[in-house]
């Protein structure tokens, strides 16, 4: 059975560096152009600021699943609490059932708790998730678009 629930960061961040490797496999769309080196301490010191929002999707204790957000002030709308999405991944043994469902609304009901006003979360093109948001009563507004220079 999936649970999902928020958890203090720093433990979480120990346990899930074995599924970020994993995660930037399967989704990253620059490989080999820089490693993967996340900026650890900057979580931490957001963490620290009671920045960081962590839900984790477990089965039976183990590591399934995150979500990892940032409340703050929004920097158009100082008075409006907005989570952020960094990022969010499920392991590809527990997709297709209720799992991401059941972290997104791990997600909502944390923000709420922690007086968010608003959630932007993203998609990525090349592995939609769009139905998931849909589904959890997200509207489409905005896509983004990169492009490399060098």
């Amino acid at each position: 059975m999936l649970t999902a629930a928020p958890e203090p960061f720093p433990p979480f961040l120990e346990e899930v560096k074995p599924l970020l490797g994993l995660h930037y496999e399967e989704l990253s769309l620059h490989k080999g152009r820089f490693p993967l080196d996340p900026q650890y301490d900057e979580y931490l010191r957001r963490d620290a600021l009671g920045m960081v929002l962590c839900i984790t999707l477990r089965s039976e204790g183990r590591l399934a699943g995150y979500v990892i957000g940032f409340i703050a002030p929004g920097l158009h709308y100082r008075t409006c609490l907005t989570l952020t999405m960094d990022i969010f991944f499920v392991a590809p043994e527990f997709r297709g059932g209720m799992g991401g469902i059941k972290m997104f609304r791990a997600v909502e009901t944390e923000a709420k708790r922690r007086g968010v006003k608003m959630m932007l979360m993203g998609s990525k093109n090349h592995k939609d998730t769009s139905g998931l948001f849909e589904r959890l009563g997200y509207q489409p507004v905005e896509t983004y678009h990169q492009k490399w220079i060098d």
